[in-house]
């Protein structure tokens, strides 16, 4: 077992966090795969920027309103923390979605680029909950268990029984239990994911059948992990989470985006994505 604090140090009067710079870097990951993949099909790069751009604006304010609509806490639009994953996947992908709409970009060409990025970006993320102690485990006796004694929020026996875990009642609140690092197991796992869904983006399918297979695999990883996780909204039959309700309709959905993509012919990406913004057809038309 072990023993983990929060990643967290001041530059002047700016505090700065290891989930805030993980966050950071999972975009730039995405980003960067991304443009890679558009360079790779032949695509311009300006799309993958718009992808990211679309993400961060549309997931924080996503993964906000989530957390504020499931806590019942207006208060928390403007705390540090209360970002859900699923509330920032569905905005993230609304900004995505209406960015490609004003860019006139095929949405099946949109789904095939992002899905790789989407589990690399997860991964990354979640070494940033790990680093501040958020989103961990129920108690556990095996040899890598960790205790976050300054978690988001500590593992003590207090917070614990808030998430509904069955605690003795001889314990004192202010004991510190060990953990579950489910966010580890989910790096693994996600890391995972990517590497099927990097293999199989050349696989001669359907444009936008990959993001199906994401959606899929993300959705099982989900519904899994919760099993293991501290939470305490297992208000669903079967004491399931409103996140594993949630990982079901993902599989569902995925498997639908598979059936009716994976057989369909290849989508033509359209003029934007071939060539980009009118300033970058310019330059490249001058550079020849």
């Amino acid at each position: 077992m072990t023993t983990a604090y929060p990643l967290e140090f001041s530059i002047g009067p700016l505090r700065i966090t290891g989930f805030g710079v993980m966050m950071m870097l999972a975009f730039l990951a995405g980003g960067w795969l991304i443009d890679r993949e558009c360079r790779e099909e032949g695509f311009s790069s300006d799309y993958a920027g718009d992808i990211i751009f679309g993400a961060i604006v549309g997931g924080i304010i996503g993964a906000k309103l989530w957390f504020v609509v499931l806590h019942h806490s207006i208060s928390a639009l403007w705390d540090r923390g209360g970002l859900v994953w699923y509330g920032g996947f569905l905005g993230g992908a609304i900004g995505v979605v209406v960015n490609g709409w004003r860019r006139r970009v095929p949405m099946q060409w949109t789904a095939q680029l992002v899905a790789p990025a989407l589990a690399a970006a997860y991964a990354v993320g979640r070494i940033g909950c790990f680093s501040v102690g958020d989103d961990y485990g129920i108690p556990t006796t095996l040899p890598w268990a960790v205790r976050f004694p300054q978690g988001m929020p500590a593992t003590t026996a207090a917070n614990l029984r808030a998430f509904n875990v069955s605690i003795p009642a001889t314990v004192a609140p202010d004991t510190v239990f060990a953990v579950h690092p489910t966010q580890l197991y989910e790096i693994g796992m996600m890391l995972i994911v990517f590497a099927l869904l990097w293999r199989w983006r050349t696989l001669a399918r359907g444009t936008g059948w990959l993001f199906g297979a994401y959606l899929v695999l993300a959705g099982a990883e989900r519904f899994l992990i919760e099993f293991l996780r501290a939470k305490d909204d297992r208000i669903l039959p079967l004491d399931l989470t409103v996140a594993q309700a949630a990982a079901v309709a993902a599989v569902i959905a995925g498997v639908l985006v598979i059936r009716r993509l994976s057989p369909a012919p290849a989508v033509d990406p359209g003029e934007w994505l071939r060539h980009g913004a009118p300033h970058t057809a310019k330059a490249s038309a001058g550079d020849s």
